[in-house]
């Protein structure tokens, strides 16, 4: 099983050269105009131009697959629970107009019998799917083409206390040791004569369940071990001190800040202007 790194992207590109703050202020943009458009067709061309953002900049292949692989249930739950039953919120948003059934389900189901799925409904669907992918790409674009000793230095810089943006970068360094703990896991139970493959997917998710206690034993000795590393070195988490690392804001990231008000003004106006509203 091979596991997407949680570190950094595969490349170094122009975007990764930039400061967190800049992409901190594209994350915000794209972030307004996803939750002001309400426009289904708007919502997945932003989530089609950021995960084609992802491609590009080297999000790891691996880890976008299984983004895609864990959330499609979620996305289909979505698509079918907005195309049932999401009907006075979806006609409130068109005015009060009778939804377009497309196809309704026999009468004698229990609970559900004769419920239709509309037209409009299925869009909303569509609409909340893309929102969902905006803010589940987002992170991976900002964080995974960041060095972690420059994202501290940035989120210092932005204000944030020293102590909360050290356990947020340790965090982010902590995510590959535990998907290895994981893979060793894993490698010592095929070593044995364990092959997954061969089970059901409820035996898989029962062996895969107590794969977790070994790799919480794991983590939790790891973060003692960090604790007790972090005492002997005197660390007392005080933001008056030398960085090695520097976080300068440049000639890119200005330009990259003021595209960012630019989007997020250019979303007002779709929005104000009736562009994005969602229209059935």
């Amino acid at each position: 099983m091979n596991t997407p790194s949680f570190v950094s992207a595969t490349r170094h590109t122009g975007f990764s050269a930039l400061d967190f703050r800049a992409k901190l202020a594209l994350f915000i943009a794209a972030t307004v105009a996803a939750v002001m458009w309400n426009d289904p067709w708007l919502n997945l061309l932003l989530a089609a131009g950021i995960c084609g953002t992802c491609f590009a900049v080297g999000i790891p292949a691996p880890y976008l697959k299984l983004v895609a692989k864990v959330m499609t249930p979620f996305f289909v739950i979505l698509l079918i629970t907005h195309g049932f039953f999401n009907v006075q919120h979806v006609q409130r948003l068109l005015g009060g107009r009778e939804l377009t059934p497309l196809f309704h389900l026999p009468e004698n189901l229990w609970f559900i019998g004769g419920a239709s799925f509309s037209r409009e409904g299925a869009l909303y669907g569509l609409n909340a799917i893309g929102k969902s992918l905006t803010f589940i790409l987002l992170v991976p674009l900002c964080v995974f083409t960041t060095d972690p000793n420059h994202l501290v230095v940035s989120l210092v810089r932005l204000g944030l206390p020293y102590k909360l943006a050290f356990v947020m970068t340790s965090t982010l360094r902590f995510f590959p040791l535990i998907f290895d703990e994981i893979q060793a896991v894993i490698r010592t139970q095929r070593l044995r004569g364990f092959a997954p493959e061969d089970l059901s997917a409820v035996q898989r998710l029962k062996i895969y369940a107590k794969v977790a206690v070994p790799v919480i034993l794991g983590a939790l000795h790891k973060a003692q071990q960090t604790e007790v590393v972090l005492q002997a070195k005197g660390f007392s988490g005080s933001a008056q001190r030398t960085y090695l690392h520097r976080a300068e804001l440049g000639g890119r990231d200005y330009a990259t800040i003021l595209a960012a008000v630019l989007i997020i003004a250019a979303a007002a106006w779709l929005t104000l202007s009736g562009i994005a509203r969602f229209h059935g």
